[in-house]
Formats: structure tokens, C-alpha cells, sequence
């Protein structure tokens, strides 16, 4: 399929100079890498390092959000779960600096395993904004003023899924970008950040898909892109006019999502498939470098540092692959279970499974090893946050910041 991409001197990050670079603005972390510069997250684990464990009002599985020395978190309580929480707390001893609470105005069915609050937050620095299952979304600046709240599905009525929406949005170029994907009403938005009013919407794939959009950076002045995966493939849409540039047509996950590094492109179908993306205008649709059928993602999401690709199936396997041509540098046997995508710092991997093991891998030995463990009792589904130097982990009941000070 010829399509226009332009991609020029791609930009890894989403950092704005309105906040810190080692802040974390969405579902995992600078673009989607589930990466941290931080060097002074803790690599030898014991309970002492639990610097505080907060309980939440409500259950969650988004991952918390670090500007500066606050932590921006969502949650739903209720027995149908129509409370809808958003909250900050600060990040040095988990105090609660405010709350706001919301009535779900969208369905609230949702599977067992996941809840109303499974989409995690974004920011640009300046304003938090919230979507949840139910398809309301909410804007409110950093002190927890509300600046807007828009529900979806009372112009979308048919935009859900009996399991339960859980894509997390992005916030790029004055456009807050949501997947609401389904098997009904399917489509991509983009909301004005100022108003919460449609800038665009497209139709998409009418398949229940629960990835999140990623944002492809360019050059100062080009409109950025946006990365909308499906079981179909993938298309590569303006952020401002969600116009379509480019697609392609390989497949992809329904679940994990696609993760950005070094201008390639780390798609989860037929195990992994590394994407080059053109580095100047062209009419053709990315270049397919290689796929290895053996690096499954399942529900996990690839992780990439430096010239290394991670992926992490059910069964536990963690496999590190060359991020150039994907041949196996090694695996190792973990313990899972897995819905969380692991995080990185330094040349150390972080695994938490679904019953709270914690497990620190350091890549830089031949063969990889786990070299700390932690044991932490509790249901984990959601994705860690790295920042202000600590681990922070959301399990069904609490929040926990794992740190040295």
C-alpha cells in the first residue's frame, strides 16, 4: 500500500521544557520506552528499601505519574465501580495532597482481572488528563482544578467492550489522542487539550484492542506522529489532523503495545518485528528489517536499551535479542506469571509478576541472571513507574515507592 511518511531525524522522548526529563508523563514512561535514565534506582531489594506503602481509595491498574515531587494516580471504588478517583500524593512519603472524584457517566463492566481505572494518565507538564474505562475523560491542571470533563459514550453509545476498555492516552502538539477500539463503534480521537473538543476522529478496525497509541517525535515545525496499532496492522496518523500517512499491513498485537528506539519501530506480531522507519519523506510504508517468531510478547510490551530488544512471554521466559537483527543473545527463566511490561535503568530489568514478586534482572552478566528479589504479597496487573530516583509500584490495594532515601 503506498502511503506519504514523514519521519525525518526522529525525536526518542516526549520531554517538554515546561518539566523535568527525568519525570514520567504516561503509560510507560519517556515515548513508551519503559526506560529511565535514573541510575540510582535500588538493584538489591529488602524490605527496608519500601519507603512507604500508601493505601488507595479504589481499585487501579494505571500505572502513577512523577512531575516533580508529586505522583499523579487514578482509581474506581463502588460496587459498580461509578466512582472514579483521581488523586496526588507526594512522592517522598506518599501523603495525599489532594483528591477529585467523578461519576462514571459510560459502562462500567469490566473482566474480574482489570477495573474502571486501567487506562493510565498523561501529561504535558502542565495539566494532568485522565481517561478512564467507562470513556470519560478529564483534564485538570497540577493542583487538581478541573479545566474539563468530557464523556464519550454519550456521543458514542456503542463504544465499549463487555471486557473493558484500557488504552492509555497521549498528549501531543495541543491534541490528547484516545484509542477507544471495540467490536461496535471503533475509532481513534483527538481532543483539544484546551476544551476537550473534537480536533478529528477516524474510524478503526471494529476489533476489541486494548494497545496504546505511541507518539512518533519529528523535527521542529513537522506535525508528529501517532502510532495506532491493531490485529490488522498499523497506521501511522498526523497527531494534529489524524490524517493517515502511512500503514502497515503485517499485523500486530491487540494488547501489547509497540515500543520505539533507535528510528525503528518494535511491533508484538509473529513474536517481534523491527520496523524501519524512513528517515526522509517517502512513498513507501516502513521497511520490515526482521521478525523472530520466537520472541513473544503476550500481554508484555518490548523493551529496548541501547542495541538490546527484551521480551517476555506467559510462561516467563525473558528473552534478550540484538535490537539489529534479532538473533538471541540469551534467555532466562523467571518467575511469572505477567501482565506488567518490565522497566529498565542502568543496564538492571524490573519484573514484577502478577502475585508480587519482584525481581531485579541485571542484563550485563552473559547469560543474564536475577540478582535481588522481593516478595511482596499482593496482586500487581499494572506497569511500574520509574523516578526521583525510586521504583513505584500500584497493586490492587496500595502504592509502593521502593527507594533508597
Amino acid at each position: 500500500m503506498k502511503a506519504r511518511i514523514f519521519l525525518s531525524c526522529l525525536i526518542l522522548g516526549l520531554t517538554q521544557a515546561s518539566h523535568h526529563a527525568a519525570d514520567w508523563l504516561q503509560f510507560r514512561g519517556p515515548g513508551g520506552s519503559s526506560v529511565s535514565q535514573d541510575s540510582a534506582i535500588p538493584t538489591i531489594l529488602s524490605e527496608s528499601l519500601i519507603a512507604w506503602k500508601k493505601p488507595l481509595p479504589g481499585r487501579g491498574i494505571s500505572s502513577p505519574l512523577a512531575i516533580g515531587d508529586r505522583l499523579y494516580l487514578t482509581a474506581s471504588s463502588g460496587p459498580d465501580q461509578d466512582r472514579l478517583h483521581i488523586f496526588c500524593l507526594r512522592a517522598s512519603d506518599g501523603s495525599t495532597i489532594w483528591e477529585r472524584q467523578f461519576w462514571a457517566t459510560g459502562r462500567t463492566m469490566t473482566h474480574a482481572k482489570i477495573c474502571v481505572a486501567t487506562c493510565t494518565p498523561c501529561s504535558d507538564g502542565k495539566f494532568l488528563y485522565a481517561a478512564f474505562s467507562s470513556n470519560d475523560v478529564v483534564c485538570l491542571d497540577l493542583n487538581g482544578t478541573l479545566v474539563w470533563m468530557r464523556g464519550l459514550t454519550r456521543d458514542y453509545p456503542n463504544a465499549s467492550n463487555s471486557l473493558g476498555m484500557a488504552s492509555s492516552p497521549v498528549v501531543v502538539e495541543n491534541t490528547l489522542v484516545l484509542s477507544v477500539e471495540n467490536d461496535s463503534e471503533s475509532f481513534a480521537i483527538g481532543l483539544d487539550t484546551a476544551q476537550g473538543l473534537n480536533r478529528w476522529k477516524i474510524q478503526r478496525p471494529k476489533v476489541s484492542n486494548w494497545t496504546s497509541p505511541v507518539v512518533l517525535q519529528r523535527q521542529p515545525g513537522e506535525a508528529s506522529l501517532i502510532a495506532l496499532m491493531s490485529g490488522s496492522g498499523i497506521s501511522f496518523v498526523e497527531a494534529s489532523s489524524g490524517v493517515e500517512k502511512a500503514h502497515f499491513d503485517g499485523g500486530g498485537s491487540t494488547v501489547s503495545s509497540v515500543t520505539l528506539a533507535n528510528g525503528m519501530l518494535y511491533v508484538p506480531t509473529k513474536g517481534t518485528t523491527a520496523l524501519k522507519l524512513p528517515a526522509e519523506a517517502s512513498e513507501k510504508a516502513p521497511e520490515v528489517l526482521w521478525q523472530n517468531g520466537q520472541m513473544i510478547n503476550s500481554t508484555v510490551s518490548p523493551v529496548v536499551v541501547r542495541d538490546r530488544v527484551y521480551t517476555l512471554n506467559n510462561a516467563g521466559i525473558l528473552k534478550c535479542s540484538s535490537a539489529k537483527d534479532g538473533e538471541k543473545i540469551w534467555q532466562l527463566r523467571t518467575t511469572g506469571p505477567y501482565s506488567a511490561t518490565p522497566v529498565a535503568a542502568g543496564e538492571f530489568l524490573y519484573l514484577i509478576n502478577e502475585k508480587g514478586l519482584l525481581q531485579v534482572v541485571d542484563t550485563k552478566t552473559p547469560e543474564g541472571a536475577i540478582t535481588s528479589t522481593l516478595d511482596l504479597q499482593d496482586t500487581f496487573i499494572g506497569t511500574p513507574s520509574l523516578a526521583d530516583q525510586a521504583l513505584y509500584l500500584r497493586s490492587d490495594k496500595f502504592l509502593y515507592r521502593i527507594s533508597e532515601k
